[in-house]
């Protein structure tokens, strides 16, 4: 009847907590006097219920008794099948009073108040160092630094992978032209370089890229987001790399010299023009006449004042009925200096 009456007589003098059985408020008392009266047989563990030695017994023998009736998910655990059904459901009943997080389990939101407090209850034995997730503390405790620089990793293959930054190793080779790489992730880019493929798509363009770095840099076209700052003049970029270029503005870095005479520039871009000075390549040549220059702004000009040239060309096409993809354009040349 006091599951009716909601009658709860059994007081505990510790705390005030009441209860309606006696038996519960036996149950309770040992949390007061930390005994635990029920071990396993198995292992060492111990605990105050017989309904936690239960369910501990479970760990041993595999038994799942709580199903799920939407996928087939077992637990040991009734709880746990609580807390899975909403992964269906999408029910989130515990809120945090401080913003509008909410999440489906307990747990969740009493890590998610320590950003509210600043509460780092799990702490390194080691360095003193704390954390507010007890996984983050596990995770730093199995940090190996590396032998030699100051790069430290809590997963053996990460510590693997940056071991190669020292040693230079790359076991990972294309198989169409044989560039290798120390990463797998890079070599499946580098595929992508071979097939065509571009898996990642611009939704306000047609642009279209194999790598998803290159299409986030991208989309600042769209958003004119320029993320990249300079502490010294406030210049903001796109990217990243023309900040680093647009810094030796400041610094008067040029890394990038000629092997032949020495002299050095700031930009990449331009020691390649200046090798030209070298080799007497020309690769820019003018669609009119002959005329071939190193730089594609010496182009530029040239094809300005080209120009009026062009239309007279034109002209005599008409007349000779030349056919310029399989001809020469010297010919043509030839006609206009005629004229």
């Amino acid at each position: 009847m006091r599951t009716h009456t909601g009658e709860k007589p059994h007081s505990c003098n510790v705390c005030g907590y009441s209860f309606s059985v006696k038996n519960n408020l036996v149950a309770h008392m040992r949390t007061h006097t930390g005994e635990k009266p029920t071990s396993c047989e198995a292992c060492n563990y111990s605990c105050s219920q017989k309904a936690s030695l239960v369910t501990h017994m479970r760990t041993h023998t595999g038994e799942k008794p709580h199903s799920c009736k939407v996928c087939g998910y077992s637990t040991s655990v009734k709880t746990s099948l609580v807390a899975h059904m909403r992964t269906h459901t999408g029910e989130k009943p515990h809120s945090c009073k401080m913003c509008k997080y909410s999440c489906s389990q307990k747990a969740s939101l009493v890590t998610h108040m320590r950003t509210h407090t600043g509460e780092k209850p799990h702490s390194c034995k080691v360095c003193g160092y704390s954390f507010s997730v007890k996984t983050n503390l596990i995770a730093h405790m199995r940090t190996k630094p590396c032998n030699v620089c100051k790069y430290s990793s809590s997963q053996k293959a990460s510590l693997v992978k940056h071991m190669r930054t020292h040693t230079g190793e790359k076991p990972h080779s294309c198989n169409v032209c044989g560039y290798s790489f120390s990463q797998t992730s890079n070599l499946l880019a580098h595929m992508r370089t071979h097939t065509g493929e571009k898996p990642h798509s611009c939704e306000v363009c047609n642009y279209s890229c194999s790598h998803k770095v290159s299409l986030v840099k991208h989309m600042r076209t769209h958003t004119g987001e320029k993320p990249h700052s300079c502490e010294v003049c406030g210049y903001s970029c796109s990217q990243k790399a023309s900040l680093l270029k647009h810094m030796r503005t400041h610094t008067g870095e040029k890394p990038h010299s000629c092997n032949v005479c020495g002299y050095s520039f700031s930009q990449k871009s331009n020691l390649v023009t200046h090798i030209r000075t070298h080799t007497g390549e020309k690769p820019h040549s003018c669609k009119v006449c002959n005329y071939s220059c190193s730089q594609k702004a010496s182009l530029v000009k040239h094809e300005n004042s080209c120009s009026d040239k062009s239309n007279l060309v034109l002209h005599v096409r008409t007349r000779t009925g030349e056919k310029p993809y399989s001809g020469t354009k010297v010919n043509i040349l030839a006609l206009i200096n005629q004229a």
